[in-house]
């Protein structure tokens, strides 16, 4: 009984930092994006509030908390709640099963820097992400706006299509690996001292297509166009309502999509010991802020492609692309005895 009460007493600390740590990040990375943006567009992005305007992210946080809360009239109230939590949660989910490093040892224990070290992490994945779909459908739905509803349902094809691929792509790095474990995945990687990006490159690439589409990410983000759809499926949303969705989306979303590439394709934590002890921890966090990175520099870089074309690519060209890879993988595997 006592070993059950530390464990769930060093369960709640990990969740509680991790939730808190995660969120500041996300925050800053608010930040980040408008000061990148304003690089690449020859501006200066936030200068005013606090140095260098790295307050800016705490002012925003204030306007959005102080600002009146509204619901639509003819609201489904219960549903327009609940779709927050349904955007929110899979998001900080995803976390759950992402480790940050090898085992460590503290005051005598072993220390796992995750939160739950399961034989079906990447299945977990699967589920948060298609999770992600209620939280798009009950919002655009419980708005009462034929908007919003439009918006949920082009987001929600997209979502779908490309949670398909996703499956697929990411098949072929099981079946390498041997296991569904995202622990067991990053061993196997520095077990055969070859990260899998080198075996499935067409993978990662999908993988990443993949990401940006269900971030609502640029050339992805048609179905959430301030221009052409108000913004989309949470258009009926105001204050610190409004502010989850993008807070889940663009931030939660690609910070765990982001390290989790690292876990299947980057050797997860591997890296040469030239940081000491913390080496693994660091290298975990530069790829994995190296792809965010990336990303963000995608979205003020390239075009938006039209709704009809992103589910195409989806359906028409990706699709068949991963599961090209995957026979292809399944029958090396098989003759060559991974």
């Amino acid at each position: 009984m006592a070993e059950f009460g530390i464990a769930l007493i060093a369960t709640l600390v990990k969740v509680g930092v991790l939730v808190g740590v995660v969120l500041g990040v996300s925050a800053y990375l608010t930040w980040f994006e408008r000061k990148l943006a304003g690089h690449i567009q020859a501006r200066l992005g936030p200068n005013v509030v606090g140095p260098f305007g790295l307050l800016q992210p705490l002012a925003d946080a204030i306007k959005l908390a102080t600002k009146e809360s509204i619901v639509p009239k003819g609201a489904d109230v219960p549903v327009f709640y609940l779709a927050i939590a349904m955007a929110l949660v899979p998001s900080l989910l995803l976390f759950s099963v992402i480790p940050f490093g090898p085992e460590f040892t503290l005051f005598g224990k072993e220390v796992k820097p995750l939160i739950s070290d399961v034989n079906i992490g990447i299945l977990i994945v699967f589920a948060m992400g298609s999770l992600a779909v209620y939280g798009t459908i009950f919002s655009g739905w419980a708005s009462n706006s034929k908007y919003a509803f439009i918006g949920s349902l082009r987001k929600a094809s997209v979502i779908i299509a490309y949670e398909v691929v996703l499956g697929f792509a990411v098949l072929g790095v099981i079946l390498l690996a041997g296991t569904m474990s995202t622990v067991g995945i990053v061993e196997a990687q520095a077990k055969s001292g070859i990260w899998y990006i080198l075996y499935q490159p067409v993978a990662f690439v999908l993988f990443l297509f993949c990401m940006l589409a269900e971030s609502g990410r640029v050339p992805f983000d048609i179905q959430e166009a301030e221009a052409e759809l108000v913004t989309g499926y949470n258009v009926e949303y105001g204050g610190m309502k409004f502010g989850a969705f993008p807070l889940a989306e663009w931030y939660l979303n690609v910070i765990a999509l982001s390290a989790i590439a690292v876990i299947l394709f980057f050797g997860g934590w591997s890296g040469p010991g030239i940081f000491g002890a913390l080496s693994p921890y660091v290298w975990f966090l530069v790829k994995t802020f190296s792809l965010v990175f990336f990303v963000i520099w995608l979205h003020w870089t390239l075009p938006r492609f039209q709704a009809k074309d992103i589910t195409e690519i989806a359906w028409k060209i990706m699709l068949p692309l991963a599961l090209a890879n995957l026979i292809i993988t399944a029958v090396a595997v098989y003759f060559l005895g991974g």
